[in-house]
């Protein structure tokens, strides 16, 4: 019956069910059955005429207990790592080329929650001047993602005055995490004072001005286009709350934050959160990282009748071979 609807999404009679069937049960039999199921939370009833449809209980025990257990095919499999292949050394188009596997596989949204590189560990920090006193600073994580910032010097400072800086900053604190080099830094100034002498303020300066703010991960989506051609989608009011949903990326990133919490891959289907609710629809994510450092996360957002024995493999997949990428680089560099 759930396959049923999720390939129409049309409510599913008893007659229909017993067309499709090999039970040999009658479709008075069926009703039964379904009336059952009703009763018990699985499934409900739009009209009175009409037939049923699962709900979020119901999608929840077929996806724990009734769900086939599939593998992505050998040809996908080959397609997303030729796809990954191509953009081991750069993170940012990474994760592009992730969000649009994950739109393109499904025909839904895609979703990753890039990684920030105050999660990550840093093996490098360069600082080089620009105009007047402003300096450019570049930080390298251990895993290959870079990032720029601009500070603002106390005093004219020379190249050689900046790379020095660079130099001693990326000896002290390579190998830490962003979060705990600023734990570092008051302890450098008191301890190290007499080595760096009047470098030693400026460096600690611009490290905290760097270093100093957290970054909120970057969100990106692929796929709404696609989604908006579906059935669900035919009421105006849900495709204002769709794109609603998508207009304070804020809002979303701290939603999606929360729901990963803990690590592994969920399914939050309709009433399970805020997220979906109003629009009834899904969310499948998974976050990549290593068992005692989640960088981020990627999944699938769409109405809730999405094909799941399908879904669940891809995104558990992908974000496997994030991981390995992301984490294999950090181990490759170390």
């Amino acid at each position: 019956m759930i396959h049923t609807f999720i390939h129409t999404g049309a409510p599913v009679s008893s007659r229909s069910v017993a067309r499709l069937a090999e039970h040999g049960l009658s479709p008075a039999s069926i009703r039964n059955v379904m009336a059952d199921l009703e009763d018990s939370g699985f499934l409900s009833q739009p009209h009175i005429s009409a037939g049923r449809v699962p709900t979020t209980a119901g999608y929840h025990y077929y996806i724990d207990t009734l769900m086939p257990t599939h593998q992505l095919s050998e040809e996908k499999r080959r397609y997303i790592q030729e796809n990954l292949a191509e953009v081991l050394t750069d993170v940012e188009e990474l994760m592009g080329v992730v969000t649009h596997l994950l739109s393109e596989l499904t025909h839904q949204i895609g979703l990753v929650l890039a990684p920030t590189i105050g999660e990550t560990r840093i093996k490098g920090i360069h600082f080089m001047k620009l105009s007047g006193r402003r300096a450019i600073c570049v930080l390298e994580s251990e895993g290959g993602l870079l990032e720029h910032r601009i500070v603002q010097t106390t005093q004219l400072m020379s190249p050689e005055d900046l790379l020095r800086i660079s130099n001693y900053l990326t000896e002290h604190l390579s190998g830490l995490s962003l979060k705990k080099i600023r734990d570092q830094l008051l302890s450098l100034m008191a301890d190290d004072r007499a080595q760096l002498n009047d470098l030693l303020e400026s460096a600690v300066s611009l490290a905290q001005q760097a270093l100093g703010t957290e970054e909120e991960p970057e969100l990106l989506f692929e796929g709404t286009e696609t989604v908006l051609t579906q059935p669900e989608l035919s009421d105006i009011v849900r495709v204002r709350k769709l794109l609603e949903t998508f207009t304070d990326r804020a809002e979303l990133v701290r939603m999606l934050d929360q729901l990963i919490k803990g690590g592994g891959t969920r399914v939050i289907i309709g009433e399970d959160s805020d997220l979906t609710s109003d629009l009834d629809f899904s969310l499948v994510a998974t976050t990549y990282g290593s068992t005692d450092r989640v960088l981020g996360a990627l999944g699938i957002f769409g109405p809730s009748r999405m094909e799941y024995e399908k879904v669940v493999p891809l995104v558990d997949f992908l974000g496997r071979k994030v991981s390995e990428t992301l984490i294999g680089g950090e181990q490759r560099k170390s």
